[in-house]
């Protein structure tokens, strides 16, 4: 099992990064699969005891990497993409807390 010291943000974004590109747009294709993707991986970190804090750093991680190396597949994604990309580091933040509490 995963100690806690592994959960972090920045095994999101290994992760983000090592998944295969065509796994990537399949989750990013449909909206309701997007947010249900994030769902299951909420539900991993809180698992291995991440609180909300630490969810939404890791949400911040995966948005900045999607937002600079993926083209959204859909009309919310743009719409996020956008948001993120408009927002300073104080409304990212807030975003990838939303996003937490969208996907629970």
């Amino acid at each position: 099992m995963f100690n806690n010291n592994e959960a972090t943000p920045n095994k999101a974004e290994e992760t983000v990064r090592n998944m295969d590109n065509s796994e990537m747009y399949n989750k990013l294709e449909n909206f309701n699969e997007f947010k249900s993707y994030l769902h299951n991986k909420i539900s991993v970190g809180e698992k291995l005891g991440m609180n909300e804090e630490q969810l939404a750093k890791s949400a911040e991680k995966v948005a900045d990497y999607l937002a600079k190396n993926t083209e959204p597949q859909n009309r919310e994604e743009v719409l996020l993409q956008e948001l993120w990309k408009v927002g300073n580091e104080e409304e990212q933040h807030k975003l990838a807390h939303m996003l937490v509490k969208l996907a629970k």
